[in-house]
């Protein structure tokens, strides 16, 4: 079985022989577009301060050379530019050569082409999030104008990914702090389910399935992105959400949650046994033997202040007790 087969029949829950995984010699295979934009590279200035700027035009800060640092100065400092605003041209196919190419030389692996998220994680970046978040109130007719926009490109992307040949796209859009959703679970459904709802469906129309990350506390929207066709949940922070309950929605649907051991409440503890114990639990309760899970790795350990032993071993254990042969009636032998 090769690893298209197997992450197809994880998110099938049709018994892969061992658990999909994002780490090592990976199931999982990423292309991008080239696509010109306003992106650059970051660049280090005074004081051991780094900036960049990135596809939309928002100027990016951080304090280190590694972190994915954060919005400083979004490229829309008044509303009243919505309009003149140009957004990137993603319609064009030849842009995705690149992509054709790793399809082409990867044809085994599970091919993930990247997107620069929705609606929500493109605008909020314009504005910066706190601006963001006052606009979709005062100024709703704006906004959803704005995010209409957004969408009608995601769609030219969503296609031109579908012709070159992924089988996914995943987006990363954070919609959480620790304890909530970044705005009501209302207000998602009346502005956002639909937009999800429409894209999801119009890869699926196509053969491509949808992965998203997201990181916080989104419970509250947990069984809307399933309901609008969300394919994958990756989420770091598991435990936020609590085994039990990510079990649970699978028991309603075919949820595939794709996660490393939780790298705030589980991997801090620096515990062997511990993160041991946590990834057969993960394995018991949402792989189980017949898929719905695929075997994560957090990828910036300096940012989480972790030397890599402990991430390893998780992924010891992922591999040595993620096999179906391990595994009878959903239960581990």
């Amino acid at each position: 079985m090769n690893s298209r087969e197997r992450v197809r029949r994880t998110l099938e829950y049709s018994n892969p022989e061992r658990v999909a995984r994002s780490y090592g010699d990976s199931d999982l295979a990423w292309a991008k577009y080239s696509t010109a934009t306003r992106a650059t590279e970051w660049r280090e200035t005074s004081g051991g301060h780094w900036e960049s700027t990135d596809e939309w035009g928002n100027l990016w800060a951080r304090l280190d050379a590694t972190s994915k640092g954060e919005v400083v100065k979004g490229v829309l400092d008044d509303l009243a530019d919505v309009d003149a605003y140009e957004l990137p041209d993603y319609s064009r196919t030849g842009d995705y050569a690149c992509v054709s190419a790793c399809r082409a030389s990867a044809p085994d692996k599970w091919l993930v082409g990247s997107l620069p998220g929705f609606a929500f994680n493109i605008a909020r970046k314009m504005r910066k999030l706190e601006q963001y978040l006052v606009d979709l109130l005062a100024e709703p007719e704006i906004m959803h104008g704005l995010h209409d926009r957004i969408d009608r490109m995601l769609e030219d992307m969503i296609r031109n990914y579908a012709a070159a040949g992924v089988d996914s796209v995943m987006l990363a859009e954070d919609w959480g702090t620790q304890n909530q959703t970044l705005i009501s679970p209302a207000l998602w459904r009346e502005e956002f389910f639909p937009r999800f709802r429409k894209l999801c469906g119009l890869a699926h129309s196509l053969g491509v399935k949808v992965f998203m990350h997201s990181c916080g506390q989104i419970e509250g929207i947990v069984p809307g992105l399933i309901e609008a066709g969300i394919d994958v949940l990756q989420f770091d922070q598991p435990d936020l959400h609590g085994i039990d309950v990510l079990a649970a929605h699978q028991e309603k649907s075919r949820i595939t949650f794709w996660c490393p051991v939780d790298i705030q409440k589980v991997l801090q503890e620096r515990n062997e046994e511990t993160i041991r114990r946590k990834a057969r639990e993960m394995l018991d309760k949402l792989w189980r033997g017949r898929g719905g899970f695929i075997a994560g790795y957090y990828s910036d350990n300096a940012s989480i202040g972790l030397e890599p032993k402990w991430q390893d071993y998780a992924c010891d254990e992922f591999e040595r007790e993620g096999i179906s042969a391990r595994y009878a009636d959903g239960q581990r032998k």
